[in-house]
């Protein structure tokens, strides 16, 4: 059981940090294995995904040392785009909360480039990770369903 519940969180942190790895077909093929129970495999993955979001979080809190990053804030529209976002989250708690949920659940805006313009947004630690974690808990919690419903047609 632990070497499966070990490699799923390895692979959260990895998909995290790499989008082309998908943690989704990770987790529905380690709960329909059966060698672990499947919230263990939710909270794991829930936990490991987060993990690597922090690294995209902070990222954004240091987004303009990054000459790159700088040299195209120095841009009208991308400074003008950031300012639009600061104005929209500042002093809206509840819609800062909401959206960073939204994503996490649906990944619709992609959640790694939420969590950098949550963290470019100075978005509270404990705001980010509570609403990503909830989301993501959500969003395994419906693989794992999903898959375990396509397995029980067979």
């Amino acid at each position: 059981m632990w070497p499966e519940v070990l490699s799923v969180a390895g692979f959260a942190i990895a998909s995290a940090l790499i989008p082309l790895i998908n943690i989704e077909a990770i987790v529905a093929l380690a709960a329909t294995q059966g060698h672990a129970p499947t919230w263990l495999i939710v909270v794991v993955s829930s936990v490991g995904q987060m993990v690597g979001k922090l690294f995209w979080y902070y990222g954004g809190r240091e987004v303009e040392r990054f000459g790159f990053v700088a040299r195209r804030m120095e841009k009208p529209r991308a400074r003008a785009a950031l300012e639009r976002w600061r104005c929209r989250t500042e002093g809206r708690p509840w819609f800062t909360a909401g959206l960073l949920l939204v994503s996490s659940v649906v990944g619709i805006p992609p959640y790694a480039v939420i969590a950098v313009l949550a963290g470019a947004l100075r978005v509270p630690l404990v705001v980010f990770l509570v609403t990503g974690l909830v989301g993501r808990a959500v969003r395994f919690a419906a693989v794992v369903g999903g898959a375990a419903a396509v397995v029980s047609w067979w």
